[in-house]
């Protein structure tokens, strides 16, 4: 699991009503031996850089913590599985919509 998703998750925790319950469940999911939380390396920076640079290009762009979860996914190899249609537009990945 990305640490960009766990801190836009947290994120809207702390807006939400039931912060501690969320923060609970979400800390028993990740001590979960078959999730690995993945660390941001400079890996996924330059990917970031790039997506960013190719999404201005195109005139297309999307709200920064994408971008990062974009890279962090591409880095990853993992699979994107996302209700936020805007990630078609990044080239390369690996993209499921919800």
């Amino acid at each position: 699991m990305s640490t960009v998703v766990v801190g836009e998750l947290l994120f809207g925790f702390r807006n939400g009503s039931r912060y501690e319950a969320n923060r609970r469940d979400l800390e028993e999911f990740i001590e979960n031996a078959y999730v690995t939380l993945l660390p941001v390396t400079f890996i996924t920076s330059d990917r970031f850089g790039r997506i960013s640079s190719a999404l201005r290009r195109k005139g297309r762009p999307i709200p920064t913590n994408d971008i990062w979860i974009a890279a962090h996914a591409m880095e990853s190899g993992a699979e994107l599985l996302s209700f936020d249609r805007h990630f078609e537009e990044v080239d390369g990945i690996a993209w499921t919509q919800l």
